[in-house]
């Protein structure tokens, strides 16, 4: 379950690659584009700037370089030429690369345009959440920590939390041991260890964490039909704490 410090060193440079796929979807003017034409652009970056590949693709017989979860879809959206992105939407892509065969796997929410203070405020709430959870990764600390910052943070600002998905280890393999859940009580769970590799990836809602399938058989929907929105980043345990793996520019900038 733990990584040795030259796979780490891999996954690590997986996950500086991936931050520069967002680094190129963050100059992109996304209004008027639909999902798929997103997905085509990433998918091209990866392999043909980055010498990588899309790691999503074939896995579990999917097709695309991305999910694409826009609105009140929760997660594993589907790119589409029908779904064009709009001027208020909120849109999460959730990526992955591999590298030298290990993946690093990030999302990141974007803001479409002109969006009302509602969803912002849902989108910055959650980005906060994510980062609770990092912050509580550190050797001898418990999987029930992480849970628990982060559902206390979406308390906090009113918004659940959804159950039925999780962050998960992470390697040569795109979901590896433990399972990581956004919720959960303070010192319950698996012990963590220095090596560990795994992703947090928290959903919030805007009102029910009730979630539903759609037709495809991918997209998962609130419910109400109220907004959801993601973060997700990829983090080893280190000696003293937590190193972020897929960690932005505008992360980095932040300090």
């Amino acid at each position: 379950m733990t990584k040795r410090p030259d796979e780490i060193a891999l996954l690590a440079e997986s996950g500086r690659l991936l931050a520069q796929v967002f680094g190129h979807l963050d100059r992109l003017d996304l209004i008027g584009m639909t999902t798929l034409q997103v997905n085509d652009l990433v998918d091209r970056f990866i392999v043909g700037e980055l010498d990588a590949r899309p790691a999503s693709k074939g896995q579990y017989d999917y097709a695309y370089a991305l999910n694409s979860s826009r609105n009140d879809v929760v997660c594993h959206g589907v790119p589409s030429a029908a779904e064009v992105l709009q001027d208020g939407d909120i849109v999460n892509f959730d990526i992955t690369l591999e590298k030298n065969g290990y993946i690093a796997d990030s999302s990141k929410t974007y803001l479409v345009g002109d969006v009302s203070p509602a969803a912002r405020r849902l989108v910055r709430v959650t980005y906060e959440a994510l980062w609770q959870g990092i912050r509580a990764v550190r050797p001898g600390a418990r999987l029930g920590d992480i849970g628990h910052a982060i559902e206390r943070h979406a308390r906090q600002g009113g918004y659940s939390v959804v159950r039925e998905y999780c962050g998960h280890g992470i390697g040569r393999e795109m979901h590896e041991p433990p399972q990581v859940l956004h919720w959960g009580r303070p010192q319950t769970g698996l012990a963590l260890q220095e090596g560990m590799v795994f992703t947090i990836e928290p959903m919030l809602n805007q009102g029910s964490r009730a979630v539903r399938t759609e037709d495809d058989g991918w997209t998962v929907t609130t419910r109400d039909g109220k907004l959801s929105a993601q973060f997700e980043h990829t983090v080893a345990v280190t000696r003293d704490g937590v190193r972020v793996l897929t960690l932005r520019a505008e992360e980095r900038a932040a300090g």
